[in-house]
C-alpha cells in the first residue's frame, strides 16, 4: 500500500500500514500479556475525501510524525465527516495518537506556507496548538483497561 505522508506544523511523515493487530510480550505481568481496545473517534473532517491516517505511539520517539516509529497505524479512505478506528490486542501502557487528513490523496501534507499545514491535522487530548506540534506529554493516555475510546477532533488552519 502506498505510504501516506503526514505532518504537523512543521513536519513531513509516512504512514506505512502495519499489521492490524500489534502486541508486545515485553509488557507482560507474570505469564499473561494485558492488552486492550483503543477506539479513536475522530471528529470534524472539513470534507468527505482523501486519506485519513492514524498511527499509535508508545513514546515520544518519532511522535507525532515518524509514523515508521508507531507501535500501529491505520489508513483509510474518507467517506465522511466523522470516522471511528479502532486498535485492538494493544499491551496496557501509555500511548498517544496522531491524525492526518490527506485531503487531496496525494499521500503528502500540504502547506499554506513554508511551516502551515493545509490539511487537517489532530493529536489525542486535543491540546491547544502553539508553535509547532503538540508534544508526547500534551498528548498521553493510559490503555489500562479492555476499551478505552477517546475523540480527536481535527484542526485546519
Amino acid at each position: 500500500m502506498k505510504k501516506l505522508l503526514a505532518g504537523i506544523a512543521l513536519l513531513c511523515a509516512s504512514f506505512a500500514p502495519l499489521p492490524e493487530s500489534y502486541a508486545n510480550t515485553a509488557l507482560t505481568s507474570g505469564d499473561a500479556v494485558h492488552t486492550g481496545t483503543i477506539t479513536v473517534n475522530i471528529r470534524n473532517i472539513s470534507k468527505p475525501e482523501g486519506m485519513l491516517g492514524v498511527a499509535l505511539y508508545s513514546s515520544k520517539q518519532g511522535f507525532p510524525d515518524k509514523a515508521d516509529r508507531a507501535v500501529a497505524t491505520r489508513v483509510r479512505k474518507i467517506s465522511g465527516t466523522e470516522h471511528e478506528v479502532r486498535f485492538d490486542n494493544i499491551p496496557y501502557g501509555t500511548y498517544a495518537i496522531s491524525v492526518l487528513h490527506d485531503e487531496n490523496g496525494n499521500g503528502k501534507m500540504d502547506k499554506k506556507a513554508i511551516f502551515i499545514p493545509k490539511e487537517g491535522f489532530g493529536v489525542s487530548n486535543n491540546p491547544k496548538i502553539k508553535r509547532g506540534p503538540p508534544s508526547f506529554s500534551e498528548a498521553v493516555f493510559n490503555l489500562d483497561r479492555q476499551q478505552t475510546e477517546l475523540t480527536v477532533n481535527m484542526i485546519y488552519l
